[in-house]
């Protein structure tokens, strides 16, 4: 989808922890109605480059310019819930803003996790977790939504489940999406724009372009020449999150990766 209108963008961001450089001259600028996928090796500052677009974190120099009255639905990377506190769905929803419970269950509905309103927390599974936060972010009514591995925890087909999911979600709401994953062997057919950070943009693009750029290749090895970004028509089924399964036909088609590449970013 085209972007028509700015959301967010930051100008020349920079960020040190004591004598270590995190984000080094970082430009970027989300629209409304793309999805845009931050990807980088281990330690790349992404989490920590999305808490400072957030406002979590001040930048040592730069500016951060968001369009008037923007409305950010957040999912973090992580989100420890006590095992033995009494937690509901429906509670978890509302923990740090009042919501009618015809409100909650409207989201909840929009990620296909409704029937979980009032189940505990502690026995979701990880694809029912991340629906219940993606559903949360929602409720913010939100023009852009910044989502930090929102598929962790999540077998590969939840995943590309999820990733279709967050496609639908920005095609009726017409928001702007900021992703952060390491999961390239999906997220590059599940994006409109890819951003390569290795404290500083490396590089950024369409996801074919990416993925034929020498810095991506330096990034993620030899096996990243590798990827190409397709579509394939086949007929047989995806297990869904909820145990149920999606029949594709000849005229069903997808983009696709190749190889898979993952690990973890504690930036």
């Amino acid at each position: 989808m085209k972007a028509s209108k700015a959301l967010l963008r930051a100008e020349g961001l920079r960020l040190s922890f004591g004598n270590q450089a995190i984000l080094q001259g970082v430009d970027l600028e989300i629209s409304r109605g793309e999805i845009v996928t931050l990807i980088g090796p281990n330690g790349a500052g992404k989490t920590t480059l999305v808490k400072v677009l957030l406002g979590l974190i001040s930048p040592d120099a730069g500016n951060i310019i968001k369009s008037d009255k923007l409305h950010i639905g957040y999912v973090p990377q992580k989100l420890h819930i006590d095992q033995v506190l009494p937690l509901s769905v429906a509670r978890l929803m509302t923990l740090t803003k009042k919501h009618s419970r015809a409100d909650v269950l409207q989201a909840l509905r929009e990620t296909e996790v409704d029937d979980l309103i009032d189940s505990p927390v502690q026995v979701l599974s990880g694809g029912q977790f991340q629906r219940v936060l993606l559903a949360r972010a929602l409720l913010m009514s939100p023009d852009l939504l910044v989502l930090d591995e929102p598929v962790q925890g999540v077998d590969f087909m939840g995943e590309a489940a999820l990733y279709d999911l967050i496609g639908r979600i920005r095609d009726i709401h017409e928001c702007g999406v900021l992703m952060v994953s390491h999961d390239l062997h999906l997220v590059m057919a599940a994006t409109d724009r890819v951003l390569c950070l290795n404290g500083h943009i490396c590089c950024q693009g369409e996801p074919k372009e990416v993925a034929e750029h020498s810095e991506f290749r330096r990034m993620f090895g030899p096996r990243a020449s590798a990827f190409a970004v397709y579509s394939h028509h086949h007929d047989h089924e995806h297990d869904l999150l909820d145990g149920g399964s999606h029949v594709h036909g000849p005229d069903c088609t997808h983009s696709d990766v190749g190889p898979i590449h993952k690990d973890g970013d504690h930036a």
